[in-house]
């Protein structure tokens, strides 16, 4: 009787191992850069109609968040940041898989406003950028969140930092710098192009220029754990009809 019982306690241990496989095949995890919230969402859900047994789940938010969540084991497969750094923090640890690891595309900086309270700022080494507005401004964190650092770099080239840094507010993703602006809550943002045309709650003040900040490129890789379905999304996500998707959301295209 003990010698039909361990039979039937490791056939039901066996099942439910097939069972949890089954239950998790065809699911990709995803995790990137909210500023690609948009663009995304619209391509996993056109993957999945080409694809009705893969099922793309998704994670979005600052790349810092997302790359940190990675480190403490979340089931991420496929990760897509908006600056190099936190690919490499992740690729220094040995979680991703370095040989699938691809600059995908870019973006641009701009400088916004609540629609109904835009005041006229030109971007040049000249203007007094501190007196031109009253209230806040909101960027990402610039301690660790990408559009911030950007942000800080362009600042700083402009000779605004120091007289800014008192009243900047710094969000934990570009997203949320974009909500407290069409709000009114800050006067002022400084957030992605692509964040920014979406938006018809602001206006957009200005453009930086190219060479006030480093480049913004949004690499992505596989991690160390990724199944063959999230290989072969990560492939759609470097085809011509997937980044004619994000061409129309207004980002730049590398690959």
């Amino acid at each position: 009787m003990r010698a039909i019982i361990e039979v039937m306690k490791k056939s039901l241990l066996v099942g439910a191992v097939v069972m949890a496989s089954f239950v998790q095949a065809g699911e990709v995890n995803l995790y990137a850069a909210a500023s690609l919230t948009d663009a995304l969402t619209e391509l996993a859900k056109r993957y999945q109609q080409l694809h009705p047994d893969t099922h793309i789940k998704t994670s979005f938010a600052g790349s810092s968040t997302l790359a940190k969540q990675i480190e403490n084991g979340a089931p991420a497969e496929l990760f897509i940041s908006a600056d190099d750094e936190w690919m490499d923090y992740l690729q220094t640890r040995n979680l991703l898989d370095a040989a699938s690891r691809v600059k995908l595309l870019t973006n641009e900086l701009v400088l916004i406003a609540p629609v109904n309270h835009t005041p006229a700022i030109t971007l040049d080494k000249n203007t007094n950028l501190a007196s031109r507005f009253t209230g806040k401004l909101c960027t990402g964190e610039p301690a660790h969140v990408p559009v911030g650092k950007y942000a800080k770099q362009a600042l700083q080239y402009f000779g605004w930092w120091d007289s800014i840094r008192p009243r900047l507010v710094g969000t934990e993703d570009v997203r949320t710098a974009l909500a407290f602006v069409e709000r009114g809550e800050c006067s002022l943002g400084i957030v992605y192009k692509t964040d920014a045309q979406l938006s018809k709650k602001i206006t957009r003040v200005a453009s930086f220029p190219p060479e006030s900040h480093l480049p913004i490129v949004y690499p992505g890789g596989l991690t160390k754990n990724a199944a063959p379905d999230a290989q072969e999304f990560w492939k759609f996500l470097q085809s011509k009809p997937a980044l004619d998707v994000f061409a129309r959301y207004g980002f730049g295209v590398i690959h």
